[in-house]
């Protein structure tokens, strides 16, 4: 039953990790700018986000 629970959180932060770039990219140039978020930097703040690293 622990390596089910595992898998489903694993896929619940992998969703919530692809919602949060998904967001990123999506967000307008100018908005993105004035909060410091660069087009590189998006997959690195979104891991940091989900996962805490």
């Amino acid at each position: 039953m622990k390596l089910f629970t595992t898998l489903r959180s694993a896929a619940r932060r992998r969703a919530a990790y692809n919602r949060t770039v998904a967001e990123l990219s999506n967000m307008s140039v100018d908005t993105a700018l004035d909060l410091n978020i660069f087009h590189e930097d998006v997959h690195s703040i979104a891991r940091r986000a989900v996962y805490g690293r």
